[in-house]
C-alpha cells in the first residue's frame, strides 16, 4: 500500500463517522478521502482544510451506479448503522447494518490482484452472530460478512458505550446506560469511550493495518475459518486513539 492513500467512508453523517471524516480530512496521509452514504456533509458543516473530499449522495438498492470501484480506493471505513426504530422494521434494519454495509465494500473492492486494500469496520461490543438478539447478531453477522469479501487486510472496532456521541434523536436507554458506564469507566477502560478518541483510532488503523498496531493495542485474531479478521475492542482503541 502506497504511502499516500486513498480513503473512502461510509456513514460519514454518523455520531463517529463525523469525527473520523473531519480526523481525515485533517491528515496529510491521504492523497484522496470520499465521502459515500444515502446523504453526505453538508458544506457549512465541513472544514475549510477540504481539498482532498469527493462527496456522493448513491443508492445502496443501486451500487452498480455508485461506481464506488472507480475511486480505487486503498482503505474503505464503515461507520453506517442504525436503529431498529430507525429503520422501522427488524427486515430493514438488517438490511441497512448489514446488507448495505457489506454490499457497498463488496462494491469498492477492486478486480486488480496487485491493489491490497483494507476494510475497517466500527461494529459494537456485543456483536455475535449467533446471538438471538437482533442487534448483536446482525453486528457479528455483518463482520463475517465483511471478512469473507477478500479484502487483503480487515480491522473490526468492537467499542462499548460511545461517550459524547451526538445524535439526531434522543435514546432514552442510551441515556441511562451512559450514567452506568461512566460510573464503571472510573474502574475499567472496557466499558466506554469517547467518540472523537475512537475516530482517532479508527483512521491510525487504516492507515498502519494489522500488521503495523503497537502490541499495546492488544488486537487479536477473530472471526471464523474463511473470514477471519483483527478485532480490536475497547481498551485497546482507546490505546490507539490516545497515543501520540
Amino acid at each position: 500500500m502506497s504511502a499516500s492513500k486513498t480513503a473512502l467512508v461510509l456513514g460519514a453523517t454518523g455520531a463517529t463517522g463525523r469525527h473520523l471524516l473531519r480526523e481525515l480530512l485533517a491528515s496529510n496521509q491521504w492523497s484522496k478521502v470520499g465521502e459515500y452514504g444515502r446523504r453526505v456533509t453538508p458544506e457549512a458543516d465541513l472544514p475549510q482544510n477540504r481539498g482532498t473530499l469527493e462527496q456522493k449522495a448513491i443508492d445502496f438498492e443501486n451500487l452498480d451506479a455508485a461506481g464506488l470501484k472507480d475511486g480505487r480506493w486503498d482503505v474503505v471505513f464503515v461507520t453506517l448503522g442504525t436503529t431498529r426504530a430507525k429503520a422501522g422494521s427488524a427486515e430493514m434494519f438488517e438490511k441497512i447494518d448489514r446488507e448495505y454495509v457489506v454490499n457497498a465494500c463488496k462494491a469498492a473492492k477492486t478486480n486488480d490482484p496487485t491493489h491490497e486494500q483494507r476494510v475497517v469496520y466500527l461494529s459494537s461490543g456485543t456483536a455475535n452472530p449467533s446471538s438471538s438478539f437482533l442487534f448483536p447478531r446482525s453486528k457479528g453477522l455483518t463482520e463475517l460478512g465483511l471478512a469473507r469479501l477478500g479484502y487483503a487486510d480487515t480491522i473490526i472496532f468492537r467499542p462499548g458505550f460511545l461517550k459524547g456521541a451526538q445524535r439526531e434523536e434522543t435514546r432514552l436507554a442510551e441515556t441511562i446506560y451512559g450514567y452506568v458506564t461512566g460510573v464503571a469507566s472510573h474502574f475499567t477502560s472496557s466499558v466506554e469511550i469517547q467518540v472523537p478518541v475512537l475516530a482517532k483510532a479508527i483512521m491510525k488503523a487504516g492507515i498502519l493495518g494489522s500488521s503495523g498496531l503497537p502490541s499495546t493495542v492488544g488486537a487479536s485474531k477473530a472471526g471464523q475459518e474463511g473470514a477471519s479478521f483483527t478485532l480490536i475492542g475497547n481498551k485497546g482503541a482507546i490505546i490507539l486513539g490516545e497515543e501520540k
